[in-house]
């Protein structure tokens, strides 16, 4: 990713003076040659070797709050998510570079305590830094309507540019003992959660904010069963009520654990086209394997955001479908004749905010966490000295049985 920029009118004087506390944090340094070794590495040896290479635990300045209506919180968990990864293996799609700052501290997936006068207390971040976060009027028409995931302004206002904290230079992020927040991102969490279920709720509202525009009653595919995957399915079987709703799944483990999140039936990706086929009662076309269907599930949620998994998905999708693209994708290099032939409808599913059934999102992953017990997915926590074996087992999680791998701060308090 490349520097942000922003415009300079639209940024008034720096935040809140004090004197500044030190915290513990994995920085992300903007270093072109650093940079450039990790997608090298990335290309010759273990995936590992690219993640850490970006990334130094440092002792640096807490950040300045940057305004009225901001709060400090003490990170306790903070996820790894497949973003932040591709993010260190320097595969994200050069998209984000204008509403990135460096130098930024990652973790977006955060549950931590309120620090200060005002009063403690657990806490979710929303971490998209929107207009209200930013200080800026008026507000734009997605924010003014409460959908902060369609944000206009995430590189102008009082802040540096980010889309979410955990990229943004003035705030800090998760993988931290210490970053501040807009009391408009920040969520109270229940006594009766865990920090272990709460720290699934970001991921849950990204999920929920898919599954929401999935028809209900029809049959589904959903394609990828890690933490977004696994969360989705928990999400369209309680507020799509599918028909059917059918998970390509790699490893064993994702595969149980779809099957107890509401899946009908869980099959190995290779196999989900002849499974679409049959709980469709389409006929395949091609050459004795299966290229295509005559028909297919009424609706495919992709979480993986692959050239094979969209592929597989185009394939499966009947016509006049649609496909849910919730994995973020890369660069792909994609046949797009059956989008166009059999008018699917290809739509992408970012973040959370206001949603057509008149709840805020977080509200509803809140409910999702608890209802569907879905801390049960964290699978591992690391303290940030041993990041280099947490990123590696995040990586691998899947084949190592493992689903969400998160940062553990709760003992490295000052």
């Amino acid at each position: 990713m490349g520097p942000g920029r922003c415009c300079p009118s639209a940024r008034p004087g720096r935040g809140l003076a004090r004197e500044s506390a030190r915290v513990k944090a994995l920085r992300f340094e903007r270093s072109l040659p650093r940079f450039a070794a990790a997608r090298v590495a990335g290309a010759v040896a273990p995936a590992h070797t690219a993640r850490v290479s970006p990334l130094r635990l440092v002792d640096v300045d807490e950040p300045d709050l940057p305004g009225p209506g901001w709060r400090r919180v003490r990170p306790r968990l903070a996820g790894i998510c497949g973003s932040d990864l591709a993010t260190l293996d320097a595969t994200s799609s050069r998209w984000f570079e204008p509403i990135v700052s460096f130098p930024f501290v990652p973790g977006h997936e955060v549950v931590g305590d309120l620090d200060g006068d005002a009063g403690g207390g657990r806490v979710v971040l929303e971490p998209v830094l929107g207009c209200v976060a930013r200080a800026i009027e008026p507000r734009c028409p997605a924010c003014t309507d409460g959908d902060v995931g369609r944000c206009g302004n995430i590189a102008f206002g009082h802040l540096e540019p980010g889309l979410q904290t955990g990229f943004c230079a003035d705030t800090g992020g998760g993988w931290s003992t210490g970053l501040v927040a807009h009391e408009s991102q920040l969520h109270p969490v229940p006594d009766t959660l865990s920090d272990e279920a709460a720290v699934m709720v970001e991921p849950a509202a990204c999920a929920l904010r898919g599954a929401l525009k999935v028809p209900t009653g029809g049959v589904v595919a959903v394609i990828g069963a890690g933490t977004l995957g696994l969360c989705a399915v928990a999400a369209l079987a309680a507020h799509a009520a599918p028909a059917a709703l059918l998970v390509a799944a790699k490893h064993r483990a994702q595969q149980a654990l779809a099957r107890e999140l509401g899946a009908t039936t869980v099959v190995e990706p290779a196999a989900l086209r002849r499974t679409v086929r049959l709980a469709t009662r389409s006929m395949a076309v091609g050459d004795g394997t299966i290229d295509r269907l005559t028909g297919g599930a009424d609706a495919v949620v992709d979480c993986v955001g692959s050239t094979d998994s969209l592929a597989d998905a185009l394939a499966v999708c009947r016509p006049g479908g649609s496909i849910v693209l919730l994995g973020m994708p890369g660069e792909v290099r994609l046949d797009l004749t059956p989008l166009w032939q059999r008018e699917i409808e290809l739509v992408g599913a970012y973040a959370y905010g206001a949603e057509a059934i008149g709840q805020r999102t977080f509200d509803l992953a809140f409910a999702l966490v608890a209802d569907a017990e879905l801390g049960r997915l964290v699978s591992a926590t690391y303290p940030l000295a041993r990041f280099p074996e947490a990123l590696t087992h995040a990586g691998e999680a899947g084949r190592r049985g493992a689903v969400k791998v998160a940062f553990d701060l709760r003992g490295e308090r000052r």
